[in-house]
């Protein structure tokens, strides 16, 4: 791993960036222009000609290279089976990933469009392809070096963190200490519920801020946190409303996806056990972020009593729907 300092970016100044761009081979402009991104730094960059590109520039210390370039691997391999994704480019340097100092990075083709309109069946039932060609690919070969989802430890060890951090007020730890066994406890039994199941390499951040609508396609971006697991971390996240609509909606979903790969209808089982996971999990990704100058500065309510005074009415419900009956399938009693 590399050496980290206590503000990695503090470091990725405009002259490095361009510079590391140059030296991957890009004739650049000098223009640059920063995106949205908190995790890592991604900017748009300007070339002497042709369109501009996105260059990503991975948080030091977050990934190995080898898992980075495992990414890459992934996503090209999908490329190449005709899946439409941003996959990152080979550059003038002849990699796909550059190397700056202390920074990994890579760069991409600039793209546009929109989120998918969940809520609509047809569309529902094209994401449900995609990711069953996505997963025919993934299930070809496992990653040797990204993570594995792992629920239960997953859980536990951002719990720790939270806790030993002394992020939650001490008002609120009675409550919020109660709910977190309990929690655990329905979280097993769900996973009991749901049996073997096979993991595979997935998106796995799968929701439709990481899925681009334009000319008729849906591109899949930011593979940043393929990881292996269950199919069932790649669908859940693009399910909203009630109980009902929700299981309309996968449905759908398992429709699509079962004209290329079936799909073991138990993993239903697992979208609660994985929502309490993501929602801790992000709250300790918070917390190990606060002291990049970014993450004070755009999520401000994360210090506020009000954020975990939430956190816990929104752990209280979590429970409620743990303890409840799984989601219905449509045709399932």
């Amino acid at each position: 791993m590399m050496n980290v300092s206590a503000h990695p970016y503090d470091a990725l100044t405009p002259d490095v960036i361009l510079d590391a761009m140059e030296d991957a081979g890009f004739a650049v402009s000098g223009r640059l222009f920063a995106l949205n991104s908190y995790e890592n730094r991604v900017y748009q960059i300007g070339l002497d000609e042709g369109p501009p590109v996105i260059a990503k520039f991975y948080r030091p210390g977050r990934w190995t290279e080898e898992q980075v370039r495992e990414e890459h691997e992934f996503t090209r391999e999908l490329l190449e089976a005709d899946i439409p994704v941003v996959a990152p480019l080979v550059m003038p340097s002849g990699d796909t990933l550059g190397k700056h100092g202390d920074f990994l990075f890579a760069a991409f083709d600039q793209r546009g469009g929109h989120a998918p309109d969940a809520s609509i069946t047809d569309t529902l039932y094209r994401l449900g392809q995609r990711l069953g060609q996505i997963h025919n690919i993934g299930a070809l070969k496992p990653f040797q070096h990204r993570s594995t989802l792992s629920l239960m430890d997953g859980i536990e060890a951002s719990n720790a963190l939270l806790l030993e951090g002394n992020w939650i007020p001490k008002d609120l730890r009675p409550a919020w200490d109660s709910l977190i066994p309990d929690l655990l406890t329905h979280c097993r039994a769900r996973i009991e519920d749901t049996g073997q199941v096979e993991t595979l390499r997935l998106h796995g951040d799968c929701h439709a801020g990481n899925i681009i609508c334009r000319d008729e396609q849906m591109l899949f971006v930011d593979l940043d946190d393929c990881r292996t697991g269950p199919a069932m971390q790649d669908m859940w996240l693009l399910l909203n409303g009630e109980d009902s609509e929700r299981g309309a909606q996968l449905g759908e979903l398992i429709e699509g996806y079962e004209t290329f790969r079936d799909f073991n209808r138990r993993e239903r089982h697992l979208i609660e056990p994985l929502r309490c996971y993501r929602q801790i999990s992000h709250c300790a990704w918070l917390a190990k972020r606060w002291d990049d100058p970014a993450f004070p500065r755009f999520f401000p309510w994360f210090a506020q009593p009000r954020f975990w005074s939430d956190q816990v009415l929104s752990l209280r419900e979590q429970l409620g729907a743990l303890q409840a009956p799984s989601i219905t399938l449509p045709g399932q009693y």
